[in-house]
């Protein structure tokens, strides 16, 4: 009887330990779900999309997308900042979602403290593109072709508080335009407005109307970037255009919640490493019009510090300010 006691002793210490290891060591241990926090077709699903494919492959799990839109991105990352820190729920985060938002909006999540950065993975610029029926060839163009007609253009944005929003209202407002803005829910709603003419003006996110402009169903007068754009070579920047100081541009990275494991956050960390620099990946994001780009979660962390600061203050100067 004793024997029997101290056997089923040494059987249920092993299983703990056994338990323990698993607990600690093994991740994922089920498919892991990466929020889109816009609607499908616009340029944060596109990339998305095509780090999950990467991904799936670095970690041996399945890793799906959920599209969870909403004001700008903020309603989907509010929901992974309340998530289990195991791991297994991950966010792309971008410019709009952990800075600009934040800055112009009441959000439910602090987009500094509430999550663990992991790595950017793209950059892309936006462009600024008008329906074919608007008679400007150029940015010049543009700007005398509203201010001669007040009332009759608008412009609009992946949703009120988002990144194209504020693009839209810093060229309106460098260029001392009046346009109204329309608020749609992501960024494909937003480019088919202008296919169809709902809007006349469009500073769109790279990826979301590449193949619109390429096929010529609308037209691209500048892109926000510093530098021209591979995708659209002969395509001038706003400041080669004449809007002087101007730079819009849209980062994508990956976010964990906060609590997140240093060792989880290591290894989700060198698997999109390697899976964004993988050429096959590499290839696909600069196909769609978005620069491949990494990190350290350090990196990450200070460039949404940065941004936040940059446009609450910017939010403010024109007028977008919570």
């Amino acid at each position: 009887m004793q024997k029997r006691l101290f056997n089923t002793g040494l059987v249920a210490a092993a299983f703990g330990l056994v338990m323990s290891a698993v607990s600690t060591g093994a991740y994922p241990t089920k498919p892991i779900t990466l929020i889109v926090p816009f609607p499908p077709g616009g340029s944060t699903d596109i990339v998305g999309r095509v780090v999950a494919d990467g991904l799936s492959k670095e970690l041996g799990q399945p890793v799906v997308i959920e599209n969870r839109g909403g004001a700008g991105g903020t309603v989907g990352t509010a929901v992974v900042a309340k998530a289990a820190p195991d791991g297994h729920t991950l966010a792309i985060g971008t410019t709009s979602t952990h800075a600009v938002g934040p800055a112009t909006l009441k959000v439910a999540f602090d987009p500094v403290k509430g999550f663990v950065p992991i790595t950017l993975v793209a950059e892309t610029p936006y462009v600024l593109a008008v329906n074919n029926n608007v008679k400007a060839k150029s940015v010049s163009e543009l700007v005398a072709l509203v201010k001669s007609q007040p009332g009759k253009f608008n412009y609009g944005s992946a949703g009120a508080g988002s990144t194209t929003h504020l693009a839209g209202a810093m060229f309106a407002h460098a260029a001392g335009l009046k346009m109204e803005h329309i608020a749609y829910n992501g960024n494909a709603p937003a480019t088919t407005a202008l296919l169809s003419g709902e809007v006349q003006v469009l500073m769109g996110s790279m990826p979301a109307v590449l193949s619109q402009i390429k096929s010529g169903a609308i037209r691209a007068l500048a892109v926000g970037s510093v530098r021209r754009s591979p995708e659209l070579p002969d395509v001038p920047t706003m400041q080669q255009a004449g809007v002087k100081d101007f730079e819009a541009s849209l980062w994508l990275g990956v976010v964990a919640p906060a609590g997140t494991p240093d060792a989880i956050v290591k290894q989700l960390h060198a698997a999109i490493l390697k899976t964004v620099q993988s050429p096959d990946v590499a290839k696909r994001l600069r196909a769609a019009g978005a620069e491949p780009l990494t990190s350290t979660p350090q990196e990450l962390a200070k460039q949404i510090q940065d941004d936040l600061a940059k446009y609450i203050k910017l939010a403010k100067d024109i007028g977008l300010g919570k």
